[in-house]
């Protein structure tokens, strides 16, 4: 299970450290992410903004706790993780609910609608962080050629978790 935590650590790392910084890269980015939150309305409109700066806030402390090599660190990191990430995910299902056709700025500055495929990733994601929440849970020692290919296989599925609206598409059209 340790191999588990090194893993889901890496990917959750990967994908708030990517999610983060396509939010705070510029003031354009910034403007857009609170735009798009905005026009979930989800939350009321005096209190987007602060929802917007929670979810920055959120996703740092996401990264600050994961690169820390404690495994009380780890399990807060995987807890704040699947709290954030519960909140996205009933957040992206009533706007699919309400039928609304507000871009995904998760990542960045994607035209892509928010749609079920965005409430299974983030429903994957959840389950990454109770899985890693698991094994950060379990004692033992760690072999460190192991812990790097699960490092390095973590990374790389964080890598495709960011680039999900691109898998779909490529799915939906073959």
């Amino acid at each position: 299970m340790q191999y588990v935590d090194v893993a889901s650590r890496l990917l959750l790392l990967t994908v708030f450290a990517l999610a983060l910084g396509s939010k705070i890269s510029s003031r354009g980015a910034w403007s857009e992410f609170v735009a798009s939150t905005r026009a979930m309305a989800v939350v009321d409109d005096a209190k987007v903004p602060v929802a917007a700066a929670a979810t920055a806030v959120a996703e740092a402390g996401v990264i600050a706790l994961a690169v820390l090599p404690f495994r009380w660190a780890g399990s807060a990191a995987f807890v704040l993780a699947a709290g954030l990430l519960g909140c996205l995910t009933v957040a992206v299902t009533m706007v699919v609910r309400r039928g609304a056709a507000v871009p995904c700025r998760c990542f960045g500055a994607s035209k892509t609608p928010l749609g079920v495929e965005h409430v299974v990733r983030n429903l994957i994601l959840v389950v990454v962080a109770l899985l890693g929440l698991a094994g950060s849970l379990v004692s033992g020692s760690y072999d460190p050629g192991f812990s790097v290919v699960a490092g390095v296989f973590g990374a790389a599925l964080g890598l495709l978790m960011a680039r999900w609206d691109d898998l779909v598409s490529l799915l939906r059209t073959s």
